[in-house]
């Protein structure tokens, strides 16, 4: 979750701020590679085979149930279903992911304090651990009636003003510009002796969707706001975009699938005339400074696991590490007061209030939260969903399989075939759900495809069905009916579908 205040750019940005011209013929590069160079081509063409989309209905397809290859958790469903390791880890690993579970759950605390491996929360900050966005490892939800907005960020921006900082974003230097005073995000809670930055508000406006068959559902549209600023206004031409914590299941199967596999699903220019034309978010490999594929968080905007934990715990906790080491987070230049406070960095254990192994081992845990099991693949009300889901068009984004690399850096994320439900890549979902945000490659109408596995257990395991980037839909019928822009065609072949047979495609989702 990264800050992108660029009176705060660093070596890293500064470094790639001026390499336009090589840059330009890389990210063509990128966008070229589209075949994979892990595999034979006898295997090459298995994989072919076996991602591509089923045509036949009458029955689960072979490993469908495994939804998360080998690792896929098979543990009971209940509220723990999104915090089991992969099954297919050694004992040892198992032990390893228990360490970064406990630091992913650990409460930080403010500095100075007596519990000095604790030691450095803040001062600004969004919740004192991972555990608190991320709910049971699951999805957040928007703020509550009783104002509990601990699992939705508020990210800060505005669009690029001059010809070098247009420049900066072309040349993924930047992803875009923070608010000068307030940073990349807003904080709503501070150490003591410090004022948060603001609270978040949210209203509701019911709009009603009337099926072709005469039915009516309400919708609700939200407004947010961002009040009580403690710090002054903020810059005219910030845009504020909510965004809910997301599931951590499968993160590690994600960051295996072959880039090239992901970008073959591109069609920027629509060339197949289908009214979908997915495309590629390019940003700064976080360790090499090497144009990458970005493929984590809401707007695709992070290239690795280890990044989006290193931002994460700067951005939402304040809390420095190896990978992001200031030690005030998002706290900006302009905010003295939180800069006169201590920080949390403590000589005999590092450099940085999180050192390693610390972001290692809650990067570990987070590559290897299992996905679940599926339930009832051979039930025939699911089989009809899922055949009108095809039909629908839903899987022109929410593409079922691939089959990870040989290459991955862990063997237990090797040559798994996989069923996330997502392409990865960025689509224009119209203006309803736009945020008006630039982030990289990514306009003010784009998302990333959200995976759909395990969205059938968001009510067990966190005890809500809110869903979209900003919790606005109540349940999953309200999610299919807010899609626009790309997704408007599948929308309205959703709606034109009997009551039976939406109820058939969202029993589908609930076996996911």
């Amino acid at each position: 979750m990264r800050r992108h205040a660029l009176a705060a750019l660093s070596a890293f940005t500064l470094l790639f701020a001026t390499a336009s011209l090589v840059d330009a013929g890389n990210h063509a590069g990128i966008l070229e590679k589209r075949a994979r160079q892990d595999l034979t081509a006898e295997d090459l063409e298995r994989v072919r085979k076996v991602t591509q989309p089923t045509t036949d209905f009458s029955g689960a397809e072979a490993f469908e149930t495994m939804q998360g290859g080998a690792g896929t958790s098979k543990k009971l469903v209940n509220r723990d279903s999104f915090s089991q390791f992969l099954a297919n880890l050694t004992f040892e690993q198992e032990q390893e992911f228990k360490l970064g579970n406990a630091l992913f759950r650990k409460l930080w605390v403010a500095s100075p304090s007596s519990t000095q491996a604790s030691d450095g929360l803040g001062p600004l900050f969004n919740s004192r651990s991972c555990q608190s966005c991320h709910l049971k490892d699951g999805r957040g939800h928007p703020p509550l009636a009783d104002g509990d907005a601990t699992s939705m960020l508020i990210r800060l921006a505005r669009p690029a003003n001059t010809e070098a900082e247009r420049r900066l974003i072309a040349d993924h230097a930047v992803l875009n510009f923070a608010d000068p005073v307030y940073g990349g995000q807003l904080q709503d809670k501070a150490v003591t002796g410090l004022a948060a930055e603001g609270k978040i508000s949210v209203a509701y406006t019911e709009k009603p969707f009337a099926y072709p068959d005469g039915e009516i559902v309400s919708l609700r549209y939200p407004t947010f706001e961002i009040k009580d600023l403690a710090y002054g206004d903020m810059h005219p031409e910030i845009a504020i975009s909510p965004r809910i914590a997301p599931p951590m299941i499968g993160l590690g199967l994600v960051e295996a699938i072959p880039q090239a596999d992901i970008i073959a699903n591109a069609d920027p220019d629509d060339a197949n005339a289908d009214g979908v034309s997915g495309r590629v978010q390019i940003v700064r490999h976080p360790e090499t400074g090497e144009l990458t594929l970005g493929r984590f968080g809401w707007k695709a905007q992070n290239a690795t696991i280890r990044q989006q934990s290193a931002d994460a715990f700067s951005g939402d906790i304040g809390i420095s590490s190896p990978a992001s080491a200031n030690p005030y987070g998002d706290c900006t230049q302009n905010q003295t007061a939180c800069r006169a406070l201590p920080d949390g960095v403590q000589d005999r254990l590092g450099d940085t209030e999180a050192p390693d192994p610390v972001l290692d081992l809650v990067t570990f845990y987070s590559s290897n939260v299992a996905v679940p099991q599926r339930r009832d693949v051979d039930d025939p009300q699911v089989l009809e969903g899922k055949e009108l889901f095809y039909a629908a068009g839903c899987t022109s984004c929410h593409t079922p399989k691939f089959v990870t690399t040989r290459d991955a850096p862990q063997k237990e994320h090797r040559f798994q075939l996989i069923w996330p439900y997502s392409d990865f890549l960025l689509h224009d979902l119209g203006d309803e759900m736009a945020d008006g945000q630039q982030v990289g490659e990514a306009d003010g109408r784009e998302w990333r495809t959200p995976p759909l596995w395990g969205i059938g257990l968001t009510e067990t395991v966190n005890g809500h069905t809110y869903f979209l980037h900003d919790g606005r839909a109540r349940n999953l019928e309200e999610a299919i009916l807010w899609h626009g822009g790309e997704a408007e065609t599948a929308r309205e072949n959703f709606a034109a579908m009997t009551r039976e047979q939406r109820q058939a495609l969202i029993r589908f989702l609930e076996s996911l």
